[in-house]
């Protein structure tokens, strides 16, 4: 079997090529938060639906991140799927030193003391049932116990490096 022609050779595996292949993946965007002395959370690309019996969902986390060490302890974690409309709260979560649950995010307290945001198209409370050791990142594996999907708004994709909406 040959190579087709129009297939470029392949590249040295390497962070910057995971990078510059998974920029080319569309993805759900998500907002995973968890409480501990104080709420935390963070924008993820990574969430996956894993089994629905039992209902267990995925998603990674890096050890830097600065959720990370309330993460490995917390016992539930929220899980937001955001709607197109969530942009700035997608960004806001994804940026380093921003002030997450300032006053211009919109939260409470939901099941088993989890922050929930406001306004978000679906969210489920999870309780952790593994970490999983995965390079510099953790794999939670995370057992949906409460949620709602009947929130407003089209999902929020990322894809390129940015924030974008569906087209029909």
């Amino acid at each position: 079997m040959t190579a087709s022609p129009e297939l470029a050779p392949s590249l040295t595996a390497s962070p910057e090529l995971l990078r510059a292949v998974f920029r080319r993946h569309a993805a759900g965007v998500a907002v995973i938060t968890a409480t501990g002395d104080r709420p935390v959370g963070f924008t993820a690309t990574s969430l996956n639906s894993v089994a629905a019996e039992p209902p267990l969902i995925s998603f990674g986390i890096g050890t830097s991140s600065s959720s990370w060490p309330v993460l490995a302890e917390a016992e539930h974690v929220g899980v937001h799927i955001l709607g197109e409309h969530q942009q700035e709260l997608a960004a806001a979560f994804a940026r380093s030193g921003a002030d997450r649950f300032g006053p211009s995010t919109e939260w409470s307290s939901g099941p088993e003391g989890v922050p929930l945001l406001a306004g978000v198209s679906a969210w489920l409370v999870c309780r952790v049932v593994a970490r999983i050791p995965a390079g510099d990142h953790r794999i939670v594996i995370a057992e949906a116990v409460a949620g709602d999907p009947s929130g407003p708004g089209r999902p929020l994709l990322y894809h390129q490096g940015r924030f974008t909406a569906l087209r029909d």
